[in-house]
């Protein structure tokens, strides 16, 4: 099943990874931005498979083990050093990992860990490498538990230190008349440059993934395996930088447009299955509490989102919008409907500084039926007044019941300023 509007709740890495580990609001961890440790007693779905009776394994980034001020070396740092047990989330199996992959690799090679802390160097496309990490687990594995595997890869993510994307070679020659999708094509940015190397990951991804079914298939377990593919943010290329209210930075992803927070979701097996198109729109927030109940952990857990089997089914009662928690470019909330997105940010704070805000002001305004490329902002257009509105009073209910236990008191929006 493919879920076709999809989102993120937080277009950066750690932030996203740490709800997606804890089914959590990264403000609720702390984890707001990245280079912020998971709490140690942070209880995450490798301590619930686990304690389950799973076998675990994590192949790839994990970002979420360094620790400290973002322009300043870490108080823990383990940038390009192994990862101790103790800040591996409860995932005490098969590892093979770097908190930050993009530091100890580049699209063509270099390193990650072992669960004994020990250095593996790996040479070739690094889509490629990570999943052989994978296919070595399910080589491995004994078969006498069930097995709870994450392959997170960085590709199609920009290489930070070169600053820009790294396809496979030919990437740009294969590529090089692939046409922009229309929110990219405004002059802004490099998308023109890097699409062609961007095209050529998404595709080794795709070829990828393919290596692991077929893997699963041939050792006769594919239809007793839930596959779960998705990403923790997409990319706008540099096409917003040019954007008001930014207090802090950006590069290509901390923003709430589509192109940042819309995100692939195709869950296969169990009740997943028929090759249907969900058309609702769902958070990406519910993946932890969803994997668990495929896993039979119908209790009780101290999660946010929902059981996505419940949308599958048609659920009349649940809100067909999602909210998203934007930091490190401003403090910024967004509310994405059917129809629109509307955005909010915390004049004066630093959104690499500040997790969240008790006052927000107006940041854009798009009406998707005329305008899915999101270039026009309505927000001060008189004619949407009282459509941003019902739209502000949406979002206040979103933020007050994330960070505010519910208490709409303690949270304001103003008009632009």
């Amino acid at each position: 099943m493919r879920f076709e509007h999809a989102f993120t709740p937080q277009p950066v890495c750690g932030p996203c990874r740490s709800l997606f580990q804890t089914g959590l609001y990264p403000t609720s961890t702390g984890c707001f931005r990245n280079n912020i440790a998971l709490p140690g007693d942070s209880k995450t779905l490798g301590h619930y498979f686990e304690s389950a009776g799973y076998e675990t394994a994590y192949v790839g980034k994990w970002h979420l083990a360094s620790d400290g001020e973002l322009e300043t070396k870490p108080r823990l740092d383990f940038h390009d050093a192994p990862i101790p047990l103790e800040h591996r989330g409860g995932y005490t199996g098969f590892w093979r990992a770097s908190d930050v992959l993009e530091f100890t690799s580049d699209g063509f090679g270099g390193y990650v860990f072992d669960e004994h802390m020990n250095k593996l160097d790996f040479k070739g496309y690094r889509a490629d490498c990570i999943t052989d990490y994978a296919l070595e687990f399910l080589d491995q594995r004994s078969g006498t538990k069930p097995f709870f595997l994450t392959v997170s890869h960085i590709e199609p993510h920009h290489q930070n230190n070169a600053g820009h994307y790294q396809g496979p070679e030919g990437s740009k020659e294969k590529y090089k008349d692939s046409r922009l999708p229309e929110d990219l094509n405004n002059g802004i940015g490099d998308a023109s440059q890097e699409y062609p190397d961007y095209l050529g990951a998404c595709e080794s991804i795709d070829r990828n993934f393919g290596r692991l079914i077929q893997a699963l298939k041939d050792k006769g377990i594919y239809e007793d395996t839930i596959i779960i593919f998705t990403s923790d943010h997409g990319s706008h290329f540099r096409t917003r930088n040019n954007d008001s209210h930014k207090n802090g930075y950006d590069d290509y992803k901390r923003s709430g447009h589509d192109a940042s927070i819309r995100v692939p979701l195709v869950i296969r097996g169990g009740k997943y299955l028929g090759g249907r198109e969900i058309k609702d729109l769902v958070s990406t927030t519910s993946l932890p509490r969803t994997m668990l109940a495929m896993a039979g952990k119908k209790e009780e857990i101290p999660m946010i989102g929902e059981d996505l089997i419940t949308v599958v089914e048609g659920n009349p009662l649940r809100k067909n919008e999602v909210f998203v928690q934007v930091s490190e470019s401003r403090v910024g909330r967004v509310l994405r409907t059917a129809d629109y997105t509307y955005a909010v940010y915390a004049p004066g704070k630093n959104g690499g500084l500040f997790k969240d805000s008790d006052v927000y002001a107006d940041d854009y305004l798009y009406d998707l039926n005329k305008d899915p490329h999101q270039q026009s902002d309505l927000k001060d257009c008189e004619e949407y007044l009282e459509i941003k509105m019902d739209l502000r009073e949406k979002l206040l209910d979103w933020i007050a019941e994330a960070e505010y236990g519910g208490d709409r008191k303690r949270v304001r929006i103003l008009d632009s300023v």
